[in-house]
């Protein structure tokens, strides 16, 4: 899936946005766009005149001018339109590979007898209860209430590494179309059919929903003031070339209607917009609108949710740390004793931690072993072997009364090494052989790796970073130094989190928002950008803007860095598109009135064969702009972190002087290619 993502253009979308150009000729879908639907009319009225020039007025222009402003009209709006079903192409390609994936899947069903029932996934409905079973697949959304299971959700996030997912906590939500990898739940269903996560990717990045951005929006309602107030300019050249005995023909009106109106970004501008959203998905983050994408580059704060987004969420092994009188390597050894048949995942990572450390798993049998579960009241578990020997490991105070009791004493360096543990924000666990300790293991909510580059990355680009959590303030400002983060909030109940967030908002600034359990949907609603992972609960991804795929919270960096490119690809094109029209008019107003006010002619600087040359040319390098450009609509400007101001200067300097530039050197080396032709 993440292959199918991050895939350039292929032959097949090529071919079918090449005919996806033509059918969207249709007057009905061209209306959307002012600025190519004059184009589209223009083309219009050319082709009658190419069939009959006289038809409306009496013309001077040939048959075969007339055909050629055709021709040339007709590719401009084709360009347009194949800029725009380019785009369009790559999301439909990815909702393809979704749809295979969303194929109908049988679901064990459970009834009120207590029996299952093999239905259609198609057949269930929210509230249902289904079990899904090793090596099968996960038939809707919904929420495991029973069993814990290795997840494979390779075919929404393209990660081929499965996941842990349990009933409780954060990380019980599945999706449908992923697959159980080992042993078995029994998932509640939380969606009706159409209304899973599957379907909403579908139609999203497919653009069937799309909507066009506030920014996008207030940008085609400039470019149609600016098509109009050009309309009503060459409309006054009618009566002005009257008054100086000058015969304008119809095409040529049309031709310079549109090389004069902004029609570069008025054919790319729905490219941009799509292409944006496309950047993102392939970094593997659903956005559920263009706004949210656009908002992400202009992002002034970043606040995070620590559990399952700075850190990992499950305390894990970081360290043995053995009381005097005991070898490191001994202390290792009977870490492995007391968690080997320990699932919970802190035994897990026990075990991890010591065969990264060198000792072998252990492979004597342990079936005549008794395994000590941990409970409240006891605080501790373990083995009792069937050699009599007693493995434990549990809180400091309670070890400390089961050594005791068994007549053992209390190495006094035990409580300085625990108390250290917790300062740093750790969580200590005395480890025990019969009446004697051997040390404490060190278990810490790890901090993801990385993260602490990314945050300075954000930092250089302006953005501060603020972590909430609901651990003490020494705890809290422990996870907050080793992230990297710019602030953070101690004992934050979600309404904290939330007052934070309108805070920012009332300095004027724009908040981004990530997090993953069901306590952070109020505050991922209230952000700007509310960035969920998947990994969390259902109740997060509702009420957030978009969805990480691979549930890392660094992806924001990338989001932003997209919305960032998005908004100065679009401003770099308009600068371009609208600096072109210098040229043009040094171009075309030159050859159509030196005739009759031969002191225009100083303003013929580009020195173009012939009057109808200077408009083919100009027309043609019109047309030929916009494929030139898909690229950089699609790929998007790069964007380099810098200030504002020094942004915007870059992009006056290379696209403004430079859309002066091209179309001078552009149009007149085609007026040399149509006089060495002879074509004008």
């Amino acid at each position: 899936m993440a292959a199918a993502r991050r895939k350039t253009l292929t032959t097949e979308i090529v071919l079918q946005a090449s005919a996806d150009a033509f059918k969207k000729l249709n007057p009905a879908v061209m209306i959307k766009n002012p600025v190519m639907f004059i184009v589209e009319v223009g083309t219009f009225i050319t082709l009658l005149l190419s069939i009959k020039p006289d038809l409306f007025v009496a013309s001077s222009a040939g048959r075969g001018y007339n055909i050629a402003v055709f021709f040339i009209l007709l590719f401009t709006v084709l360009f347009a339109n194949f800029a725009e079903a380019l785009a369009e192409g790559r999301g439909k390609a990815q909702a393809d590979t979704l749809r295979k994936t969303k194929s109908d899947t049988m679901a064990k069903l459970l009834q009120k007898d207590g029996k299952l029932k093999q239905v259609s996934s198609t057949e269930l409905r929210k509230g249902d209860i289904v079990r899904v079973d090793a090596g099968e697949i996960i038939p809707t959304d919904g929420e495991i209430i029973e069993g814990l299971a290795s997840i494979d959700e390779s075919a929404i996030t393209g990660e081929s590494a499965p996941v842990i997912k349990e009933a409780g906590g954060d990380f019980s939500s599945v999706t449908g179309g992923t697959r159980v990898a080992s042993d078995y739940i029994v998932v509640k269903v939380m969606t009706d059919p159409g209304e899973s996560f599957l379907d909403r990717m579908i139609s999203l990045v497919e653009g069937a929903k799309r909507q066009k951005t506030p920014n996008e929006i207030a940008l085609t309602t400039l470019l149609a003031v600016l098509t109009m107030i050009f309309m009503l300019v060459i409309l006054t050249m009618v009566p002005m070339a009257g008054y100086l005995n000058i015969k304008l023909d119809i095409a040529t009106l049309i031709a310079l209607l549109v090389c004069l109106i902004p029609t570069t970004i008025g054919g790319l501008l729905s490219a941009i917009g799509i292409a944006g959203m496309d950047r993102v998905t392939q970094y593997n983050v659903l956005a559920m609108s263009g706004k949210a994408v656009e908002a992400a580059g202009d992002i002034n704060t970043l606040i995070l949710d620590k559990t399952g987004t700075v850190t990992y969420g499950n305390r894990m092994a970081s360290e043995f740390l053995p009381v005097l009188g005991i070898a490191p390597q001994e202390m290792t050894a009977a870490a492995l004793l007391a968690s080997v048949k320990d699932e919970t995942p802190e035994g897990r990572s026990i075990v991890e931690l010591a065969v990264k450390r060198g000792e072998s798993q252990v492979e004597r049998d342990y079936a005549d072993a008794e395994i000590i579960d941990f409970t409240a009241e006891t605080r501790m578990s373990g083995l009792n072997l069937a050699s009599g020997a007693q493995i434990r490991k549990g809180a400091v105070d309670a070890m400390k009364r089961h050594v005791t009791a068994k007549g053992g004493s209390v190495p006094h360096d035990l409580d300085d090494i625990a108390n250290k543990i917790a300062k740093a924000g750790g969580t200590p666990l005395a480890l025990a052989i019969d009446n004697r300790i051997y040390g404490v293991i060190y278990l810490k909510d790890t901090v993801k790796p990385g993260l602490k580059e990314r945050f300075a990355e954000l930092r250089a680009m302006g953005i501060k970073t603020i972590m909430c959590t609901g651990d003490n303030p020494l705890t809290a400002a422990t996870i907050a130094l080793e992230a990297g983060v710019d602030d953070f909030i101690a004992e934050a109940k979600p309404e904290d989190k939330i007052a934070a967030i309108r805070k920012e908002q009332q300095e004027g600034k724009l908040v981004a928002m990530t997090g993953d359990g069901t306590n952070d949907a109020p505050a991922l609603a209230q952000a700007d950008v509310g960035l969920a992972m998947n990994s969390g609960t259902m109740a997060a991804k509702e009420a957030a803007n978009m969805i990480d795929l691979d549930s890392d919270p660094t992806k924001l960096l990338s989001v932003v860095s997209i919305g960032k490119q998005l908004l100065i690809t679009r401003g770099a094109l308009t600068t371009f598109s609208i600096s072109n029209d210098i040229a043009k008019y040094f171009a075309i107003i030159p050859a159509m009135f030196v005739l009759a006010m031969p002191q225009l002619q100083s303003l013929n600087i580009m020195h173009l064969y012939s009057p109808k040359s200077a408009i083919l040319s100009a027309l043609i390098f019109n047309a030929v702009i916009i494929p030139l450009l898909i690229p950089v609509a699609m790929k998007g400007v790069k964007y380099r972190a810098m200030s504002a101001d020094r942004l915007l200067s870059r992009n006056v300097l290379l696209y403004g002087i430079g859309g002066v530039i091209v179309p001078f050197i552009g149009i007149k080396l085609i007026d040399l290619v149509l006089y060495g032709l002879h074509l004008a």
